[in-house]
C-alpha cells in the first residue's frame, strides 16, 4: 500500500510540474489554451478524525502484543478548483504510524486515503469562502507485523529464505462519504504579471468540519486472500480539518 500511494503522489507531482511548464510555455504563444479564467489553490491540511482500535487491540493482546495507541491525525495534500461559485477539492492523505513491540515482535498501523468533494460557496464576500460540501472517500488501513526475533536468528542466506516468521502485512479497504462545511479566509498577496496574464494570489487559511460515514468496510486481506473474524467496527466519526495553502486566480489582461 505504501508503494501504491507513493507512486500516486509522485505521478501527481510530475503531472502538475509538466502542466505548469506547458502552460508557462504557451503564454508566449497566442494564448489558445486559455479559454477561461482559472482559479484554485494548492493546500496542506491536518485532520482530526477518531479511529476506534479497540477490537484490533483485543486481538493483538490475545497474541501477547501490546495495544496500539490512537491513530486519529491525518496529513493531507490537496487542491481546490473553483468554477464561479462551485468548489471542487481533491486530495490524498495518510496517518503517521503508530506501533507497539514486545520481545522482538512489532506491530505497526496506519491509514491512507484519497478524497473528492464538491461544494458551493454561499458567501458574497471576496475575502472569504463559506461552503457546504459532500464527497467520497477511499481509504485503507494497513497493519504490519514484524518478527525480528525469528528474522534475525540465522546468518545463513539459504536458511533465511525459508525461515518461518510471523512477519506479514494486512490491509482493509474502505469507502466513505464526507458531509460538512468549509470556511477559508483569503489573505491577499501582491498580484503577478505574466505576459498577457495577471495572476492574483492569496493565502487561504481555513477549516472544514463534517461527518465521515464509513459506508462500506471491506474484509481484512493479506495479499489477495480475504480473512474472516477480523476487527469489523466501522469508523464513522466527526472530523475537523485545518487548512493552509497558496491560492491563485489567473485571467487575461
Amino acid at each position: 500500500m505504501k508503494k501504491i500511494f507513493t507512486l500516486i503522489l509522485t505521478s501527481v507531482s510530475i503531472f502538475g510540474a509538466l502542466s505548469v511548464n506547458a502552460q508557462s510555455s504557451d503564454t508566449t504563444r497566442s494564448g489558445r489554451w486559455f479559454k477561461r479564467d482559472i482559479a484554485g489553490a494548492i493546500q496542506l491540511q491536518a485532520t482530526y478524525r477518531k479511529t476506534d482500535l479497540n477490537q484490533l487491540n483485543q486481538i493483538l493482546n490475545s497474541n501477547n502484543i501490546p495495544s496500539l495507541s490512537h491513530n486519529n491525525i491525518w496529513i493531507n495534500a490537496s487542491m481546490s478548483h473553483i468554477f464561479k461559485k462551485f468548489i471542487v477539492e481533491d486530495g490524498i492523505g495518510f496517518t503517521p504510524i503508530t506501533s507497539s513491540e514486545v520481545n522482538g515482535l512489532k506491530a505497526k498501523y496506519n491509514q491512507y486515503q484519497a478524497f473528492l468533494r464538491f461544494g458551493y460557496n454561499i458567501a458574497e464576500s471576496s475575502s472569504y469562502r463559506l461552503y457546504p460540501f459532500a464527497g467520497i472517500n477511499f481509504s485503507a488501513a494497513v497493519l504490519g507485523i514484524k518478527d525480528n526475533a525469528r528474522i534475525e536468528n540465522t546468518d545463513d542466506f539459504s536458511q533465511e529464505i525459508l525461515n518461518s516468521t510471523s512477519s506479514k502485512t494486512f490491509y482493509q479497504p474502505n469507502f466513505g462519504i464526507d458531509l460538512g462545511a468549509g470556511f477559508d479566509y483569503l489573505i491577499k498577496v501582491k498580484s503577478k504579471q505574466m505576459d498577457n496574464f495577471e495572476v492574483e494570489r492569496n493565502i487561504p487559511i481555513g477549516v472544514r468540519v463534517g461527518y465521515y460515514i464509513n459506508a462500506y468496510q471491506g474484509d481484512w486481506k493479506i495479499e489477495d486472500h480475504s480473512l474472516q473474524n477480523g476487527p469489523d467496527n466501522k469508523n464513522s466519526a466527526f472530523f475537523v480539518t485545518f487548512n493552509v495553502g497558496l491560492g491563485y486566480y489567473i485571467r487575461k489582461r
